[in-house]
């Protein structure tokens, strides 16, 4: 692992301002509201475009990621991102702010996340699942560095300015040096996988199982102050509850990453699937007293913590490192489109059906993706894709 510090500080320093720069919505809403004259709901309906188009553009990008290679591409997403930040800067009003956004996600999908995925891939390998499961124990800083930062450069200069300081720095500091500072990677050729239905069976079930579990826990991060305080808590109890989950989530990652050398992707995902329906469960049975709160926190927070490194690493159980990029890239699709449809959808639930139905919903469909996680570990025994 200390031999490959250097690039994964180099990946964990790029990928942090990346989120840093595109995750400004929640700092400058209130001021972005009162000066293109609309209201808070409109001003998010920029980070939901954002994910639709990056879901969108996944499946292109993986292609470019194989004809041009990771790095290069994700030098020119980096690029892009700035640009297409400047156009929101710029925004007269909500349609030309709404479609940066979306450009923004366009960009996105060359430079964030799967791109860097894709790039550990094919710099190592055999190192790939343990070098991933690093990189997101620290890029789930990206918030806590660059709000603070965001809100002061929004104070000196105002919104406009804080998003043009962004969009500078994506261009002049981030773009070369990824272009310049990782190094180039052994060009991968994509194996010809023949079109059968297995094939295409297996894939649809990596995709169903991520994106069912993708739907609850990113729903959860957006609704869950809220559902817990319906559940009987106060708002600080309930936001207190929030952030003590947000460490237990980390504490998922970090019991992963050192135990990761002693089982693969899938077996994370299998544990980590198993714990995610049972922490609901503790808070849907146990509302908001002790027991059922720490039975949310432990089993929820560090199921739904180790399910985000096995989304990334399961793919590596079933494809060849030519394959992975192209994998990531067709399950970011539904994975971006879910996580955008997750919050509106769930806001409305909360507030027609009430917090326990919809913990059942909830615990019915983590349920749903922990069946198709089993039939995937029948289908490891079978020869690989790829």
């Amino acid at each position: 692992m200390r031999h490959h510090l250097p690039i994964l500080g180099l990946l964990a320093l790029t990928q942090i301002t990346g989120w840093g720069a595109v995750g400004v919505l929640p700092v400058i809403a209130a001021p972005v509201a009162a000066d293109l004259g609309v209201s808070l709901p409109a001003v998010f309906l920029g980070t939901s475009l954002m994910f639709v188009a990056m879901g969108i553009a996944s499946p292109p990008a993986g292609r470019a990621f194989r004809r041009f290679g990771t790095r290069q591409v994700m030098a020119a997403g980096a690029g892009l991102i700035g640009l297409t930040l400047c156009l929101v800067a710029l925004a007269p009003g909500l349609t030309v702010f709404c479609i940066g956004w979306a450009l923004v996600g366009l960009a996105g999908s060359m430079f964030m996340t799967t791109a860097a995925y894709a790039y550990l891939a094919e710099y190592d390998a055999d190192s790939a699942r343990s070098l991933i499961g690093t990189l997101m124990l620290v890029t789930g800083l990206a918030g806590a560095v660059f709000w603070p930062i965001t809100a002061w450069l929004e104070h000196v200069v105002g919104w406009r300015g804080a998003v043009f300081a962004f969009a500078a720095v994506m261009v002049m500091v981030v773009c070369p040096l990824v272009r310049f500072g990782l190094p180039r990677t052994e060009a991968v050729i994509a194996t010809q996988q023949p079109k059968t239905a297995r094939t295409g069976r297996l894939f649809a079930l990596l995709v169903a199982a991520i994106a069912l579990n993708s739907f609850v826990t990113f729903g959860i991060e957006s609704v869950g102050i809220a559902l817990v305080e319906a559940s009987g808590a106060s708002l600080a109890t309930a936001i207190a509850i929030a952030s003590a989950l947000g460490v237990c989530k980390v504490g998922g990652r970090l019991i992963d990453l050192i135990g990761g050398a002693r089982w693969d992707g899938l077996s994370t995902a299998l544990a980590s699937g198993l714990m995610i329906p049972l922490g609901l469960a503790a808070l849907g049975l146990g509302g908001a007293g002790l027991l059922g709160v720490s039975g949310y926190l432990l089993l929820f927070g560090i199921g739904s913590g180790a399910f985000a490194v096995a989304r990334a690493t399961m793919p590596l159980v079933f494809y060849a490192r030519a394959d992975y990029a192209a994998a990531m890239a067709g399950i970011a699709l539904p994975m971006n489109l879910i996580n955008a449809l997750a919050p509106p959808v769930l806001a409305a639930l909360l507030t027609g059906i009430g917090p326990h139905a919809v913990l059942a919903v909830l615990g019915t469909l983590s349920l749903a993706a922990f069946a198709v996680l089993l039939r995937l570990n029948r289908l490891r025994t079978q020869p690989l894709a790829g």
